[in-house]
């Protein structure tokens, strides 16, 4: 989604910076929320990183090396996510930097509803946190409080920060979360169109309220998706089912609605992931994923011609994000 911040102007002169000639190097994972029913509440890591390196600069400039997704036509300066969420995590932490030194390694597609704000967010909040001295260093919740309050809602947020299957709500202004472990049989599919979507054309197309009994069905299929996920993944298919916001976003992605309704067709668990038009499958054990991949090109070939899909065979990523390198 297109995270809105404002960052501090400028500094107060008493603010004291972090010190110069110190290097981070941050891992990401992708993430794919929702899951199906699970909406604005589950997420899942998955096993394709961004890498982001950070190096302090005695100097006031911003020094920004782009490569992979993105690298055409994001900024290459202060404009871009990573350095605005950078800027204002380190303002919050009580600090401020003289120059950076920014190199993004992008390989999580944007704009394919696989979290790639997120992972930006996290990416720059993970590495802020480990440039402040240790005595101002602050733990994953409160990461997880600023970037779900940047990207205004905790579901990609959350399984990046801690991977695996994240559980996330909301209390007043307050972001909470928790993490289960998925069932090693369970092997993600993705299928990444050559088309984009944002989350906010998404959001515009799902109506204000729905029904009661709508939303009664959704909360036993996402209990039942839990179970699924964790301990029984013959029932994937029934607990992917979602009354909220899919149907009403078929529209938007045609070709993704109508590749997973062939999917759920076949008896393989579908959905959209996240805001879309990105589909993932959750398959249960390599067999069925390479069914999957091979009743995924033979779809598109013969439906969507017009269309370019990516498809990868992923797995959960269970440490979420993660600081690889950090010098002094």
């Amino acid at each position: 989604m297109e995270t809105t911040l404002t960052v501090p102007a400028e500094s107060p002169a008493d603010t004291p910076a972090v010190p110069a000639g110190q290097v981070v190097t941050v891992r990401v994972p992708a993430t794919s929320a929702n899951l199906g029913p699970g909406y604005d509440s589950l997420g899942l890591a998955l096993s394709l990183h961004d890498t982001l390196t950070v190096e302090t600069l005695e100097s006031g400039e911003l020094e920004f090396d782009l490569s992979g997704e993105g690298a055409d036509t994001l900024p290459r300066d202060a404009s871009h996510l990573v350095a605005r969420a950078l800027t204002e995590a380190l303002h919050l932490l009580g600090y401020r930097h003289e120059g950076l030194r920014i190199t993004a390694d992008n390989v999580n597609p944007h704009g394919r509803g696989l979290g790639s704000s997120a992972a930006a967010v996290v990416a720059a909040a993970t590495a802020a946190n480990a440039l402040v001295p240790a005595a101002s260093q602050r733990g994953k919740d409160w990461i997880l409080q600023f970037t779900s309050k940047l990207e205004g809602h905790p579901d990609n947020v959350a399984p990046a920060i801690f991977g695996g299957l994240a559980m996330s709500w909301q209390d007043s202004d307050q972001y909470s979360s928790t993490c289960a472990t998925v069932d090693p049989a369970i092997i993600p599919v993705v299928a990444v169109p050559d088309f984009e979507l944002s989350t906010e054309a998404a959001r515009a197309l799902l109506p204000a309220s729905v029904g009661h009994h709508a939303a009664a069905m959704n909360s036993g299929r996402a209990a039942l998706l839990i179970h699924a996920l964790t301990q029984k993944p013959e029932f994937l298919l029934p607990g992917t089912e979602d009354y909220l916001h899919q149907s009403y976003r078929a529209q938007a992605m045609r070709p993704s609605a109508e590749l997973i309704a062939a999917l759920r067709s076949a008896g393989h668990a579908a959905v959209v992931s996240g805001a879309g038009p990105t589909v993932l499958v959750l398959a249960a054990g390599e067999q069925e994923a390479a069914d999957v991949v091979d009743f995924i090109g033979t779809f598109t070939a013969a439906n969507t011609p017009e269309v370019a899909w990516r498809v990868m065979k992923l797995a959960v990523d269970t440490e979420g994000a993660k600081v690889e390198v950090h010098r002094r």
